[in-house]
């Protein structure tokens, strides 16, 4: 038997051997791994934008066909090939970064707007309304941006009358860590029953206040942290598509150092750019109860 074989059945074993020692629940790996997709999260972000008509699939395709055209675009004027390379996975990156921009514009403002949001089911539950009527009732006097969300429930539950499947549906119209949050504590205070609902909407209410006016005053010191990283991350590419249109002088890259340099210059661009939006930005909120 060749060494090189033995060495590679060493090396399995040996790993097998190491990964026994961490046990793992094959249910909620599977769980887990479904909820930090790449696909779960860009149809999230798809929900927050506003998108709610185009897929993952549809955005994935997409982004393909503008690498392809702007490859194919970038051949044809520069005829160097890693120019067109890095042009194009810009272009087929674009329509996930503007989407992931707008899904969080949109998670800034409705921050603002939970709060409301809880006050009116307070409001509704203290005038005699029943839980599921003072949801259906945001359709029509909550905040006009989540009224389509809530009127989606009310017709919902008018036509099947099951409480809880309504508010999973109403979780996945959302798709936002406040909503989850919300119709959780409205889950369980369906469940258990009490006095203590009104309690529990006007401690959350207050909870959503504060957090939305301290991520707010963050938000506005550290967002030119952001924005200077995004001008420095732009400001090479642009000048290499400006150099792109003197066609003599890109010829230069399509040697192997200019691959390398290429390729060094787009990792580290992105090292810089992923370590001062890391230092600059808030941590977003996950959504821990799908």
């Amino acid at each position: 038997m060749s060494p090189l074989i033995v060495g590679l059945l060493f090396g399995a074993g040996v790993f097998c051997i190491y990964w026994s020692f961490w046990p793992q629940d094959a249910g909620s790996t599977t769980k887990d791994r479904g909820r930090v997709g790449f696909v779960t999260e860009l149809r999230d972000h798809l929900n927050q934008a506003g998108y709610t008509t185009v897929t993952p699939t549809n955005v994935i395709v997409g982004s393909a066909v503008l690498f392809i055209a702007v490859f194919l675009a970038f051949i044809v004027a520069t005829s160097v090939v890693p120019i067109a390379l890095c042009f194009g996975t810009i272009a087929a990156l674009t329509p996930i970064s503007m989407i992931r921009m707008r899904a969080r514009r949109q998670r800034s403002r409705l921050r603002d707007l939970w709060p409301d949001v809880v006050d009116n089911i307070t409001s509704g539950v203290r005038a005699g309304l029943a839980l599921p009527e003072a949801l259906a009732q945001i359709a029509v006097r909550g905040p006009e941006e989540l009224r389509p969300a809530f009127a989606g429930f009310a017709e919902d539950y008018r036509a099947t009358g099951r409480f809880h499947d309504c508010l999973d549906r109403l979780k996945d119209s959302l798709s936002d860590p406040v909503a989850d949050r919300l119709v959780e504590s409205l889950r369980i205070a369906r469940e258990v029953g009490g006095s203590d609902l009104g309690k529990l909407l006007r401690t959350l209410s207050a909870f959503l206040r504060e957090d939305a006016r301290t991520r707010a005053e963050l938000e506005t010191r550290q967002s030119w942290t952001v924005n200077a990283a995004r001008l420095a991350v732009a400001a090479p590419w642009i000048v290499l598509a400006m150099l792109a249109l003197r066609g003599g002088s890109l010829q230069a890259y399509a040697l192997p150092a200019g691959w390398f340099i290429l390729a060094a210059g787009t990792g580290v661009c992105v090292v810089a750019y992923r370590l001062m939006v890391w230092i600059g930005r808030l941590p977003e909120e996950e959504r821990v109860l799908r």
